[in-house]
């Protein structure tokens, strides 16, 4: 990062788990935050502690797998916030069953969830920090990024295909001053007295970290697992 002023971290696909913790860790470090799901409803209560801490915050409706929808994202939150600095991909969707219970619609809807919409998210970002020559696009994968387990054939296409993305777009973009990283979720995520799940606020310390990475020593592939996890 070369600015001294934050600028806007809009994330996609917010929730009380990570997408949360995400926002309150890039609000504490001086960025307004856009923070957009599906049901907008559900983000009023990060929207407040945020406000109530000091920082800003905005909540938006979005479909992550309309491009209408994210185009639109992209220009209120700027309008409203400023100019984009980072954007998070945290959405994903899934269905479990056999293979050969899998319906067309179940395949399709899970890898546009997961995939169709990080294309979108980073499209929008690379268009505004590309010209710039800064900024930060992460996208949140999963274990299955990298195994496809059986009965989740319709989550592995979308997260393979997701971290075929980041791979792509960090070539392409790292040479022109954007940073683009892809973050392996292995393991379950939430409390847990003995850390054996992954803490939210952890792993949004893990995210804010790489995005202030010096370009020097830029992280693309990140894993992050809980220490007692098998691998």
């Amino acid at each position: 990062m070369t600015e001294t002023k934050p600028g806007t971290c809009i994330i996609v696909g917010v929730g009380p788990g990570l997408g949360a913790a995400l926002a309150r860790r890039f609000a504490k470090a001086g960025h307004g935050v856009a923070v957009a799901a599906r049901n907008v409803d559900k983000l009023a209560g990060v929207v407040d502690e945020i406000t109530a801490a000091g920082g800003s915050a905005r909540a938006y409706a979005c479909d992550a797998t309309s491009e209408e929808d994210v185009i639109a994202l992209f220009q209120r939150a700027e309008a409203d916030l400023g100019d984009i600095d980072v954007a998070i991909y945290n959405a994903s969707g899934r269905a479990r069953g056999p293979i050969a219970e899998t319906t067309l619609a179940d395949f399709t809807n899970s890898w546009e969830r997961c995939c169709l919409g990080g294309f979108l998210v980073g499209r929008e970002a690379a268009r505004r920090m590309g010209p710039k020559g800064a900024g930060s696009i992460l996208f949140t994968g999963a274990t299955a990024s990298m195994k496809g387990f059986a009965h989740s054939a319709t989550f592995a296409v979308g997260k393979f295909a997701l971290r075929g993305l980041a791979e792509s777009m960090a070539r392409e973009l790292q040479p022109q001053g954007v940073h683009v990283a892809h973050f392996n979720i292995d393991g379950g995520i939430g409390e847990h007295a003995e850390d054996a799940r992954l803490r939210p606020d952890a792993i949004a310390e893990t995210y804010y970290q790489t995005h202030a990475q010096h370009r020097s020593a830029w992280s693309h592939s990140v894993e992050v697992r809980p220490w007692v996890e098998n691998f």
